[in-house]
């Protein structure tokens, strides 16, 4: 707020607090103030803000989910954060500040980690507090049975607390005799293809109720909707769902006459929801699957909670293997130049030229001459020539042999 300005100017000072905020959120991440400080401001703002200002305040804390996200901010102020979301939702009104109120849960879904414990019902508490009123006795003019009116609606009593039924054999026989009825009657008013193509759910898929009307002039009419009765169906199944979820103590376990009870009941309630148009089966199917993952989420709350994310793998440095032989290039430069020139010239290795294995005789030649006695000693006498004179100086040493003398000396030399 600027000097000389009064603080009833809402509008200036509105316009002020997002800037202000702006400089708190940066003093934080740069770590100039303590973390937690823009948490615990935006709480304050809230507080003492009406539900119209608290609209705008949210609108901001949505922009600025990326950087409060942070770790370096989120571990300080989370639980602040959820604290502030909680008290707002606790102001809203869920009948008229519905698109409000889905806002503040996707922010916490996005916010916090799947696996945060606050935002999940571990013990699995079902909202008694809603309610469901109906009519207690029959208005003057009634087209319908009135005791199938008050039989149907009565039913959202043990749907709203299933817990009620495992310990108390009373309440299950009578809730039992009141489903059969109204599946009975469900039975004995099938519906056309041309009423469920009537009511195209497709179609109203942007249009919702928060709750059905429990007026008895609607009843009639409300019998008819293939939408209405699909929700009165899928509740039965949630429920005998419920009753037959795994890990529960010993005195919650249902007997083996009511799981008895249970299968038989919940036949009846797929048969009908199979028969009610359009696209009965498809439908069913789908139910049945997501009731079946439900089945992975209950263990998971029974279990604590662990965490979804796995901690990254530890890169393990691996040991030196062996040294590879050291690779030898074959040939030398002559022979790299050949085979070189050769590549270049392919026709080379076809040039009849090339060709040089000898004849039989050409290769027998040099082995006649040598076989060749004549020839041999021709071949001796062309050195003795050359030699002579140490021949007559070897005589002249040993004196004046003999011919006989001659040829021994002749042999050791030759």
């Amino acid at each position: 707020m600027q000097h000389g300005q009064s603080i009833d100017d809402g509008e200036t000072c509105q316009a002020q607090i997002p800037r202000l905020l702006d400089i708190v959120l940066y003093l934080c991440e740069k770590e100039h103030v303590e973390g937690g400080m823009i948490f615990q401001l935006l709480e304050d703002l809230t507080e003492m803000s009406t539900m119209q200002n608290c609209k705008d305040i949210f609108g901001y804390i949505e922009s600025k989910q990326d950087i409060l996200g942070k770790q370096e901010l989120f571990a300080r102020g989370k639980l602040v954060m959820l604290r502030t979301c909680n008290q707002l939702l606790r102001r809203l009104s869920k009948a008229n500040d519905v698109v409000l109120c889905g806002r503040i849960l996707m922010f916490l879904a996005h916010f916090f980690p799947l696996s945060e414990r606050s935002a999940v019902n571990i013990k699995g508490v079902f909202n008694t507090s809603n309610e469901t009123k109906y009519e207690k006795e029959a208005p003057d003019g009634i087209s319908i049975d009135f005791n199938f009116y008050k039989t149907f609606w009565g039913l959202q009593e043990y749907f709203c607390n299933p817990p009620s039924l495992t310990n108390a054999p009373m309440k299950w026989q009578k809730f039992t005799s009141s489903l059969m009825d109204v599946l009975n009657t469900f039975e004995a008013q099938p519906l056309t293809d041309e009423e469920g193509n009537a009511n195209d759910l497709e179609e109203d898929a942007a249009t919702f109720s928060i709750k059905y009307l429990t007026s008895s002039k609607l009843m009639g009419l409300e019998l008819k909707d293939p939408s209405f009765r699909r929700h009165v169906l899928v509740q039965s199944l949630i429920l005998f769902d419920y009753l037959k979820a795994p890990g529960k103590t010993d005195k919650d376990v249902p007997s083996e006459s009511m799981k008895d009870e249970i299968k038989s009941c919940e036949e009846h309630v797929k048969k009908m929801l199979e028969l009610t148009p359009p696209k009965g089966k498809e439908f069913l199917r789908k139910v049945e699957h997501i009731l079946e993952r439900e089945k992975n989420w209950v263990w998971w709350k029974r279990d604590g909670c662990p965490p979804f994310e796995k901690p990254p793998i530890e890169k393990k440095i691996g040991l030196d293997g062996a040294r590879k032989r050291p690779r030898w290039r074959l040939g030398n430069k002559e022979l790299s130049q050949l085979w070189k020139w050769a590549d270049q010239n392919p026709n080379a290795l076809t040039d009849p030229e090339r060709i040089c294995t000898p004849s039989i005789s050409e290769y027998w030649k040099p082995l006649a001459e040598d076989v060749n006695g004549c020839f041999r000693w021709n071949r001796r006498g062309v050195p003795s020539q050359k030699q002579q004179g140490v021949l007559l100086e070897r005589t002249q040493v040993c004196g004046t042999p003999g011919l006989g003398r001659i040829f021994q000396i002749y042999r050791l030399w030759y």
